[in-house]
């Protein structure tokens, strides 16, 4: 699909005109916030330059979303987004502006709505997975992984990415003949990974329409079958069940009925392995990346993904590596930021700051450590499992 972005130009005003009082003061509290390693007009590669002074009331009234608002506006810019991120969130900042009137609004309506409903799981893959092949093309690795690679031996991306989906299989304990179903399949890199090395017999299910004319050509010859469905839809039984980079889209309302569904798609006897980005504590989503990247996104605690599971499951392992998701963004960002020439032919100016906000942004807040990446382990009664790294 060929995706044309048509939002408003960016119109980069120098000093314009607020209150005097309300710019002032405004200004004095943001700078408050600001660690030590920061200065505003610096000449670090950490340090903002203001280009237009309605920075600072924004990010006074919208906390965190406002600044991002106003990064894509340009109306501040940085050498090293990255690096302005990971100085900023230690010493609190951008926990001081996640809560903003916009984070409490959608935590209200997170505890108290679904938001994750089966007919809008559709529309939610419409905003960010189905912007474009093309998009993704210039990104990723060749077997479109959009989730975090697994760095401890490699050093491209191509090959921590192939090591991920190798150590997926490996804790599937996966055997030729075997079924496996994928839930969020992508773009069927690991479906493709385990049915060519592994000899199984996968079923992806995705609810991305692009991403399912991606994953079925790219498995053409192969027994793997590519749906476009809602893991609550799926029927029958299966010898192992993976979902990497799922449970973040389903949400915490829907996370016992996402276990359910794991429960009864695997046989007696076997493993499922799931992969999700999480928090150690529970604190508010960083409002813009919701807004703008993922709506209606969530991301789990360790307890919840214990609550959810219990009853249903034995866990047989957990394993964190949130730090190896900061050298998989900056990946994914030179591969984006020097392959925005062509890119450009599709998407605006706004689209690149936009683009490149997340990504760098989410590079810093796991090189913080303030979002985590689990991958955790669970049984069916299976017996004499041996956890593998």
């Amino acid at each position: 699909m060929e995706t044309t972005q048509t939002q408003t130009p960016i119109t980069r005003a120098e000093n314009v005109k607020t209150p005097s009082f309300l710019t002032r003061k405004a200004r004095d509290i943001f700078l408050k916030f600001l660690p030590p390693a920061v200065t505003l007009n610096g000449s670090n590669d950490q340090d903002i330059r203001v280009h237009d002074e309605r920075l600072y009331p924004k990010v006074l009234f919208k906390g965190s979303m406002g600044l991002g608002e106003a990064y894509v506006d340009g109306w501040w810019d940085c050498n090293a987004l990255d690096q302005f991120f990971t100085h900023v969130i230690n010493p609190g900042f951008m926990k001081k502006l996640i809560f903003s009137p916009p984070t409490f609004l959608y935590a209200l309506k997170q505890k108290i709505f679904n938001l994750q409903k089966r007919k809008d799981a559709f529309k939610i893959a419409e905003h960010h997975y189905d912007l474009g092949n093309d998009l993704y093309r210039a990104m990723l690795d060749p077997l479109m992984v959009y989730t975090c690679a697994y760095w401890k031996d490699a050093t491209t991306l191509d090959a921590a990415q192939e090591a991920k989906l190798d150590l997926v299989c490996r804790k599937l304990q996966l055997k030729s003949g075997m079924t496996l179903l994928d839930i969020g399949c992508g773009w069927g890199g690991l479906a493709k990974h385990a049915a060519r090395n592994y000899g199984a017999k996968v079923l992806g299910v995705t609810v991305s329409k692009e991403q399912v004319e991606f994953a079925k050509e790219s498995c053409q010859g192969l027994s793997v079958d590519i749906r476009l469905q809602d893991y609550r839809d799926v029927k029958g039984e299966f010898d192992r069940v993976v979902s990497v980079g799922c449970l973040e889209h389903v949400g915490p309302k829907n996370y016992r009925t996402y276990m359910k569904t794991a429960h009864r798609s695997l046989k007696q006897g076997g493993v499922f392995v799931m992969h999700s980005i999480g928090l150690a504590e529970p604190i508010p989503l960083e409002p813009w990346i919701i807004s703008n990247i993922f709506p209606a996104g969530s991301l789990p605690i360790p307890r919840q993904i214990a609550a959810a599971a219990e009853n249903l499951f034995d866990f047989l392992d957990l394993h964190e590596f949130g730090s190896y998701y900061d050298p998989t963004l900056m990946a994914w960002f030179e591969n984006f930021d020097r392959n925005w020439p062509a890119l450009s032919k599709q998407y605006d100016e706004r689209f690149y700051r936009m683009w490149k906000y997340y990504l760098l942004c989410c590079a810093g807040l796991f090189r913080s450590g303030l979002l985590k990446l689990y991958q955790v382990v669970l049984g069916k009664g299976a017996r004499g499992y041996v956890s593998v790294r």
